[in-house]
């Protein structure tokens, strides 16, 4: 069903779907090889000016290509229209919130019909000049992502120390790292071909937690309605052997995230090291959702024994609760003997 988008009640949505016309261009084209041969759904709602902003942007690039109004159809026809699509086609999910179809897990029963998926979750938590940022953080530059990306991967597969140091702290582990995983927008040669959007990382965690160990400055977080929160002074955390265990300067906020998980784990771990490469954010430079935010160019570690996609064999499933992600204040990270982030920005050539 093809259909026009009017945007007299929400006047900010036409100028942002302007902005976002040609990183949407960029996506479909480039980063998902699509062609007008080819077929394209986009389920959409109309609950956010962002959310309206998108689906007319998709709706200018993919002339051709059904668009459903997730609030004017029942899912069973949503679901119908899933299956109509040849293997291959794309499907645009652009969600205010994050669209349910009763037990129907959309992207992954999507990628099991060889669909191609570009998921834009959470809109409605961004929040005035957000939007714009966000709109900012669609852009794809190839030779970046494609470059920066698989560097920082084979240097942290092959790793034996990674430093994390800002002015009054320093992070280090020291056991090697887990197997890399990427989010640059390079699906070829992948089973899925597709995901959230923005895009922007490179992930690991420490071999052995227990080899994690020093201080890190704090200055924004997951609180616990998975918004980013800033506080006053940035937290500095203890971490031995591999678990939080001294906080100073920390604030109310903060205090809830840690006795949150202190409570249903016993313990806070610091698993998960993240390598953000999305430049359209920064520690000045935010959205509210922490989902999106997790791409900002700098470093994030997860704290909580939750990860689903690293298994230790001292963490079962069913415990792991938490998965809380924290943004260090950084000014250089070394790779071994190799700096590879300095300034804001990662420097390899």
């Amino acid at each position: 069903m093809k259909m026009p988008f009017e945007f007299k009640d929400m006047p900010e949505a036409s100028g942002l779907a302007d902005a976002a016309g040609e990183h949407v261009r960029r996506m479909v084209r480039f980063i998902f090889e699509y062609e007008d041969s080819q077929q394209a759904l986009v389920v959409y709602d109309m609950q956010c000016p962002l959310a309206a902003a998108l689906a007319e942007a998709y709706r200018r690039d993919l002339p051709n290509a059904d668009f459903i109004d997730f609030d004017a159809q029942s899912p069973e026809a949503i679901r119908e229209s899933f299956y109509r699509l040849k293997p291959g086609g794309l499907v645009v999910l652009i969600q205010t919130t994050n669209f349910r179809l009763d037990d129907f897990r959309i992207r992954v029963e999507l990628f099991k019909l060889s669909l191609k998926v570009i998921e834009h979750p959470h809109l409605g938590r961004m929040r005035g000049d957000e939007s714009r940022i966000y709109v900012d953080s669609l852009a794809y530059d190839p030779d970046y992502y494609r470059r920066t990306g698989p560097a920082l991967k084979t240097l942290m597969d092959h790793a034996k120390v990674c430093r994390v140091k800002s002015a009054d702290a320093e992070l280090t582990f020291e056991s090697g790292f887990e197997e890399s995983k990427m989010n640059i927008g390079d699906y070829r040669g992948m089973k899925n071909w597709g995901g959230q959007f923005p895009i922007g990382e490179v992930f690991t965690e420490a071999r052995d937690l227990e080899a994690v160990h020093g201080t890190v400055r704090i200055p924004l977080f997951g609180d616990v309605n998975f918004a980013v929160h800033r506080p006053s002074r940035p937290v500095l955390l203890t971490v031995e052997r591999g678990r939080v265990t001294r906080l100073a300067d920390s604030n109310p906020e903060f205090d809830r995230v840690i006795e949150s998980i202190l409570a249903d784990e016993g313990e806070v771990w610091v698993r998960e090291l993240g390598f953000g490469m999305n430049r359209a954010f920064s520690l000045e430079r935010r959205v509210t959702d922490i989902g999106t935010f997790e791409r900002m160019c700098g470093v994030h570690l997860s704290l909580g024994s939750k990860h689903a996609l690293y298994k230790k064999p001292h963490f079962k499933t069913k415990a792991a609760k938490h998965h809380v992600d924290v943004f260090a204040a950084v000014d250089s990270v070394r790779i071994d003997d190799r700096e590879v982030y300095r300034d804001g920005s990662w420097i390899i050539p």
